[in-house]
């Protein structure tokens, strides 16, 4: 299998690649250079049409394929990606930015565990029996839907577009699937592997373009039983307008303003080298990382000092350096909108501890979207620096006195995607871990991911969850069947 990236990519429908009938195409720019490398397809609610054809056509068949069978080809799809990780993980890198040491430790392995989890846990999917004392005995279907939707985003491309399809496929349905317009690259070449480890045509079909032309074609198509979206939650509010009135199951992983609480007695060490990770990694653009650092008042002063020295270590440039620690921002719009966020950050009186400013490398980087990691103290719970969503290197410092205090501030705002709480006290770590809104809560680590454990967030984080037994009960239709004794 020859995995070429051509200049203009291709739709994937009934196992065919295929241009989009209106000919519309979008730049794909490498965000480390600056350059225009190659042209996605801009599909349309006519190329989703031809897509869910195709899936009609496959349903019967894959529905039908023995849990053993579907898994074979499943576990063949992680094989493949394993063994061409070194071109998925260049392509990850040119798409989106991030250090391409990154890309080979997380994001492939973690895309290829996605399909090996769920091909695996398909075979152990069961439904439920439940007996009336000798009047009747009640049994669970678990089914599946027929032709779900998956959207994911640009942050951690493959990673979270295989999260999506791995659990759908496994449980029987056919996929319309749409990768962010801004990194479609790893996408396409998930084809190309679908294809050669003998998934059957239409099972999977890829469809390329944006929100308004393609995401939306997606969501309103009437015989798209249930929509897997991750993004922000700006589009999930736009997602469940359309999708809720034609109810559609739906799934929404949207945004967050994690809280990192740190006590006096936490494991100093690791705390602080967790810290940098949570507040940086992938370009701080990863929706659990902790953009709002509470530290107890007691140690603020000694952690400031500590925490400013470590960021300013960080070295930001070329994502094919190894000895770089931080890549690109994926995209010139999203560059820009992180500028503004720190400037309004300074209208807000927030005073600028390190960083702040654009990068501009030297050499084939020079007109890359680069920012360096940046500290930013003496702003409120109430500000927009610390309500809204960034989405980028940047991270504020808080103090805070007591427990309460810690919780009002970690609770101060609509999101409630992840929080990390750092001490040694088992048992106030329980209290703040109950009373935290959250719906995921890290003690003394980060980015700790068990795969068979629920994944989402509260409040305006999302609806639903992913993971597990949770991503194969949204992918399937319970069905009770009672037999009278």
């Amino acid at each position: 299998m020859n995995l070429a990236i051509p200049h203009h990519l291709e739709n994937f429908i009934g196992g065919n690649f295929i241009s989009p009938l209106s000919r519309q195409f979008i730049d794909n720019v490498n965000p480390a250079t600056g350059e225009i490398y190659g042209q996605i397809p801009n599909s349309n609610e006519k190329d989703i049409a031809i897509a869910v054809n195709a899936a009609k056509n496959a349903f019967q068949h894959w529905s039908n394929t023995s849990n053993e069978s579907r898994f074979i080809i499943l576990n063949k799809i992680a094989e493949l990606i394993d063994q061409h990780a070194e071109i998925l993980a260049l392509a990850e890198t040119n798409d989106q930015g991030k250090p391409l040491w990154l890309s080979k430790k997380i994001d492939i392995y973690r895309a290829a565990a996605n399909f090996r989890f769920f091909a695996t846990g398909n075979m152990h999917f069961s439904g439920e029996s439940h007996s009336m004392e000798n009047v009747a005995i009640n049994y669970t279907l678990r089914q599946p839907i027929g032709i779900v939707g998956c959207i994911s985003p640009w942050n951690l491309p493959l990673y979270l577009f295989t999260w999506k399809i791995a659990p759908a496929l496994a449980a029987g349905n056919c996929v319309i699937a749409k990768p962010s317009e801004v990194t479609p690259v790893t996408a396409f070449l998930l084809a190309h592997i679908c294809k050669a480890a003998g998934l059957p045509d239409g099972v999977l079909n890829i469809v390329h373009g944006d929100g308004p032309s393609c995401g939306e074609a997606i969501i309103k198509h009437p015989e798209i039983k249930a929509i897997s979206f991750t993004g922000s939650t700006r589009a999930g509010e736009q997602i469940a307008r359309i999708a809720a009135p034609m109810f559609k199951k739906l799934s929404l992983e949207l945004g967050g303003k994690n809280p990192n609480i740190i006590f006096e007695d936490c494991d100093w060490e690791k705390m602080m080298e967790t810290t940098i990770r949570s507040s940086f990694s992938n370009q701080g653009e990863i929706c659990l990382c902790g953009s709002r650092i509470l530290i107890e008042s007691s140690v603020y002063e000694k952690f400031k000092t500590a925490f400013i020295k470590k960021t300013s270590e960080l070295k930001v440039g070329d994502p094919l350096d190894d000895t770089n620690h931080q890549g690109a921002i994926v995209s010139k719009v999203h560059f820009e909108k992180i500028m503004r966020c720190i400037e309004i950050a300074k209208e807000e009186g927030g005073k600028i501890l390190t960083g702040g400013n654009a990068v501009k490398p030297e050499g084939r980087c020079a007109n890359g979207f680069f920012i360096e990691p940046t500290i930013i103290e003496g702003l409120g719970p109430d500000c927009k620096t610390n309500t809204e969503e960034i989405f980028g290197p940047v991270v504020t410092l808080q103090p805070f006195n007591t427990i309460e205090e810690a919780l009002q501030l970690a609770n101060a705002t609509s999101y409630g995607l992840a929080s990390t709480i750092w001490t040694q006290n088992i048992s106030k770590a329980n209290i703040i871990a109950a009373k935290i809104e959250a719906g995921i809560v890290w003690i003394n680590c980060w980015l700790q991911r068990d795969l068979r454990t629920p994944f989402g967030g509260v409040k305006n984080s999302g609806v639903g969850r992913e993971g597990g037994w949770e991503a194969m009960r949204f992918f399937t239709e319970a069905k009770n069947v009672c037999i009278e004794f």
